[in-house]
């Protein structure tokens, strides 16, 4: 069998120094000898491929969006890549289940707007509305409603697997409840690539709501910030979104948008919002929240309109974009428990003061996760390279001993790897290893990343 019987549009298939240079710089590979790039739009041309694959025994690497951040399908030498990018269609939409089932290579954005139109509401929402669903599956993205909705794992009702042996694995149901053995659904959702290739992903859907609104609050410091949020958990308020930021990380998106934030009071903020079925329900958790954070004295409290919505969100958005014009930088999504959100951030200003180099920090306080940009500022790449790994292994230990993970939705991949094995155990690693072979004896889909 030879690729061009598999993929029959010469547009669809790249083989070796057919593959634009372009596409290679773009998605941050190293390789420079690939076997072929492959465009499938066909569950039929996965599984063809997959067999192609092992015919020659040739590594397999998938691709999508390019929008991770931790080099989880970055290549090398020789292997096959298979972008979904053109499976991106939207296959049924089950009112009577509210299940919408969707390609890998649809974005996260198209997913939203199709729901929305409708009346529907998909929460899952991470800062990169261009990803793919089938890379927000393969990290188990969460983004800034997981607070109140959760995250990607709690939308996926059910999935088509290919495996590296061509095999097609129908995994998860329709109906709600399982109590039927393993759940392998949940084992291929975060596993970044490595122990199956999606074709189709049976999304759950929830009604809209109709009333939304966003809310500052501006603190003296993010340590007041964070403390405040401990208040607001333990509070239970029927929070939708909690975003935290110092001002000299709002102010890069500022710059490079030439556009304020709606509040210039204060040196740290909780940018919330709240949804709801009515206005009095949702001004009722507002007047809640003032109450709750009003012991934590913050500079001011602003509910936003329509317009300052849209900017104060956009510019948070922007942060991690305004951060990487500025500088090379390690981005960190750290999580921890909600109680400890303070603790983490206080100790990355002392490695920052130890160290040298420069944080910026921001990130979802609802739900403990951290998004800490280590910034490489103008060290040679061999001092960057001794510096960062330095501090990395310093945070990521720390991070453990807390109670933490070393990340919370943009997976493990090569970047994370090293302090992955450096903060869990050999019998963990170990059993880790042993679902990777269970799936791909022979260690060619998506090697050398997460295990």
């Amino acid at each position: 069998m030879n690729l061009s019987e598999i993929i029959l549009d010469a547009d669809r298939l790249f083989i070796g120094d057919e593959i634009p240079r372009d596409y290679l710089n773009e998605k941050q590979t190293k390789a420079k000898n690939l076997h072929a790039l492959a465009y499938p739009l066909t569950k039929g041309e996965v599984v063809d491929l997959m067999h192609y694959a092992k015919e020659k025994q040739l590594v397999v690497i998938p691709s999508g969006a390019n929008s991770g951040l931790a080099h989880a399908t970055e290549a090398h030498e020789g292997e096959l890549l298979i972008d979904f990018s053109k499976m991106n269609r939207i296959l049924d939409f089950d009112l009577d289940t509210l299940t919408l089932s969707v390609e890998p290579g649809i974005t996260i954005g198209e997913v939203q707007k199709y729901v929305q139109e409708r009346g529907f509401f998909y929460p899952p929402d991470p800062a990169s509305k261009h990803s793919t669903i089938g890379g927000n599956v393969a990290t188990n993205a969460g983004g800034m409603r997981a607070v109140k909705y959760g995250t990607t794992r709690d939308y996926v009702r059910q999935m088509e697997v290919v495996l590296i042996s061509g095999e097609v694995l129908e995994v998860g149901s329709l109906a709600i409840k399982n109590s039927s053995g393993y759940n392998l659904k949940h084992l291929f959702i975060g596993s970044e690539g490595t122990l199956g290739l999606t074709t189709r992903i049976d999304l759950k859907i929830i009604p809209l709501p109709t009333v939304n609104q966003s809310v500052i609050a501006a603190f003296p410091s993010l340590p007041v910030a964070c403390e405040a949020v401990i208040s607001i958990m333990r509070d239970g308020l029927d929070i939708t979104a909690c975003e935290f930021f110092e001002r000299d990380a709002i102010a890069l998106s500022e710059k490079m948008l030439n556009t304020p934030f709606p509040s210039q009071k204060g040196q740290a903020y909780l940018l919330m919002t709240f949804d709801g079925s009515s206005q009095e329900s949702v001004l009722a958790e507002i007047a809640r929240l003032e109450a709750t954070i009003k012991t934590h004295a913050p500079e001011e409290i602003v509910l936003l309109n329509e317009a300052d919505t849209v900017t104060a969100w956009k510019l948070r958005d922007s942060i991690l974009t305004a951060v990487v014009e500025l500088s090379e930088n390690e981005p960190l999504d750290l999580s921890v428990p909600t109680n400890k959100i303070a603790t983490l951030f206080n100790y990355t200003k002392e490695v920052e003061a130890k160290s040298g180099l420069r944080f910026v920090s921001f990130g979802h306080a609802g739900d403990g996760n951290i998004h800490a940009c280590v910034l490489r500022g103008d060290l040679s790449e061999a001092e960057w390279a001794v510096k960062r790994h330095e501090v990395l292994s310093e945070l990521y230990q720390y991070v453990h001993d807390i109670g933490g993970l070393p990340s919370a939705e943009h997976g493990i991949g090569l970047t994370k790897k090293p302090y992955f094995d450096q903060v869990f155990d050999s019998s963990y690693r170990h059993y880790l290893k042993q679902i990777k072979l269970a799936f791909d004896p022979e260690n060619r889909l998506n090697p050398g990343k997460l295990v």
